[in-house]
């Protein structure tokens, strides 16, 4: 027997499961910095799916984050998909079907399945504009000649992902007061969009508030659930929306390309209308026969699921992960359980002194995210502000969608690191090798097309401030530079949406370059030059009266 066999044999008979992310830790003791590349080549569908290209997976101990995958599945919904590949089925007839369905078991009036939360919240701001009217429809987002153009959301409601109404090519009204709210409520509004969470729980613009200024005028409200857990009968709905929207691939565990929306039955069928298999703004949006079925699945058996049961199975990992790291000293360990609906899992706040340790809580996370096997986890440097608080630092690790076995190797890992002896460290800075303070007139090249910006630097030391304007605002800019190394970073907002920009150059004379960090954004580079301003010296001579000529 080769020995790759003797390994996947001890794992088996380890933690009985598929989850083969990290279990060879176990067997030969953690290394944390094990990078050795994966080979590639063909794809082998398997456990080792993604190594087989080349990709490493990942344990979440993050949450339901669209970026590392969402969810698991849940067995019921990839048999529905399975299933529901091997046959063809008239689309139409299958969103009839589904929609009654998902009524009878949610106690709404009717519900959809869309290509994910955002294409449903697309969706619904398209029938509230069109009203179910194909000849608008197709005329998306060109709203010219249409009665209804506006959407009124809350200050606290404008987040990255409204960007999926304003396609629509809607206006977006943004009101801080209930007197705002009411007095932007008029003839041309289509809808008033909330985002779920405290503000629309409580306060003067709760969605209760808001409905019973809405409801007179007939305005239809569509709140944003996506992360939430579902409620049976719906709360939202309940309080006096109109629809709710959820993401099926997060708390419900359903395909991650599939969004649930529940309520009114008139707007749902407007709705459907504007999406996929039908032409138009939103046949970018498709859902297929197999997401459809598979978001039924996930609703189906989570009326079934012993909701208490899964509780305790979270808290009994993180109570795992806590007895091992709690048997290093200065280590303290606590648990959240949270009653919100929204990224409802209970949650291990692991705490320190990095001045005993030596490392702080992103570092930590840092390091476990990029060297194998990798976890994803919160991250809390600490200091004045952080929920870590002066003088600690920590991270937290979040149960829901851990899967068996994983708690155990998580504890491991998670030791490992803190329990490794850095002695230690310096805190002073490298003194800088340049001074850097001036304009600078910067060339960034982004994937398929470049664009001009400004720095505008003041250096103290080793610490810089200063502005950078880029292609629409001027915004505040902070940084540091040690040795020749620049490091700035600035953040660009607008309602519902900001880009960070994380600069990381080499100076050399009056010129910088290097790699722009931009988040979710990926990459970017920039070339900087100090900039020239003219050498002559001209007086400046201060008119005494009117010109005399022009």
């Amino acid at each position: 027997m080769t020995d790759r066999a003797k390994r996947d044999m001890t794992r088996r008979e380890l933690f009985q499961v598929g989850n083969v992310l990290a279990m060879p830790v176990l067997l030969g003791g953690i290394k944390a910095h094990a990078e050795g590349a994966a080979d590639t080549g063909p794809l082998k569908p398997g456990p080792d799916i993604y190594q087989s290209i080349g990709v490493e997976p990942i344990i979440n101990c993050r949450g339901t984050f669209t970026i590392i995958g969402g969810s698991v599945e849940r067995p019921e919904v990839r048999a529905a998909m399975d299933a529901a590949s091997r046959h063809f089925v008239q689309i139409d007839e299958l969103a009839d079907a589904v929609g009654q369905r998902l009524a009878d078991l949610t106690g709404a009036e009717w519900g959809m399945v869309s290509a994910g939360c955002a294409a449903g919240l697309k969706h619904v701001t398209a029938a509230c504009v069109t009203g179910g009217n194909p000849e608008r429809l197709t005329r998306i987002p060109d709203l010219t000649g249409f009665d209804k153009t506006e959407v009124v959301s809350p200050r606290y409601s404008r987040n990255v992902y409204d960007a999926a109404v304003r396609n629509v090519g809607v206006k977006m009204i943004t009101v801080d007061s209930p007197e705002e709210m009411d007095n932007a409520l008029g003839p041309r509004t289509a809808m008033i969009y909330l985002t779920a969470g405290e503000g629309a729980s409580s306060g003067p613009l709760s969605l209760e508030n808001v409905a019973k200024m809405a409801r007179p005028k007939n305005i239809p409200i569509l709140i944003d659930a996506a992360a939430e857990v579902l409620t049976i009968p719906n709360v939202h709905l309940g309080k006096g929306a109109t629809i709710v929207a959820y993401s099926g691939g997060k708390a419900i565990c359903g395909p991650q390309c599939a969004g649930l929306l529940l309520g009114r039955k008139d707007l749902l069928m407007s709705a459907w209308q504007a999406s996929a298999p039908h032409h138009g703004p939103g046949r970018d949006n498709k859902v297929g026969r197999e997401e459809t079925l598979g978001m039924l699945a996930a609703v189906e058996a989570w009326v079934k699921r012993d909701h208490d049961a899964e509780w305790k199975t979270w808290l009994s990992w993180l109570d795992t992960i806590s007895k091992r790291v709690s048997t290093i000293a200065g280590v303290k360990t606590s648990v959240r359980e949270p009653t919100a609906l929204s990224n409802k899992s209970p949650v291990l706040t692991i705490t320190w002194d990095p001045a005993t340790l030596h490392i702080t809580g992103d570092e930590v996370a840092e390091e476990l995210a990029r060297t194998r096997p990798r976890i994803a986890l919160g991250g809390d440097a600490g200091g004045r502000g952080s929920e870590a608080g002066p003088g600690t630092t920590s991270i937290s690790v979040t149960a829901w969608m851990m899967q068996p076995g994983e708690d155990q190797v998580v504890a491991e890992r998670i030791h490992s690191v803190l329990w490794a002896n850095r002695g230690s460290r310096s805190t002073a800075m490298t003194a800088p090798s340049a001074n850097v303070s001036g304009r600078w007139d910067v060339e960034i090249e982004f994937f398929s097309s470049k664009s001009r910006h400004t720095l505008f630097i003041e250096q103290d030391g080793n610490w810089i401030q200063g502005s950078h304007q880029g292609d629409f605002t001027v915004r505040d800019m902070m940084g540091m530079i040690e040795g020749n190394e620049v490091k700035l970073r600035s953040v660009e907002r607008r309602p519902g949406a900001s880009v960070t920009f994380i600069f990381s150059g080499t100076v050399s004379g009056n010129t910088m370059s290097g790699p722009i960090h931009m988040g979710e954004y990926l990459n970017a580079k920039f070339t900087a030059k100090k900039h020239a301003y003219p050498a002559e010296h001209t007086r400046i001579v201060v008119p005494k009266g009117p010109p005399l000529a022009t």
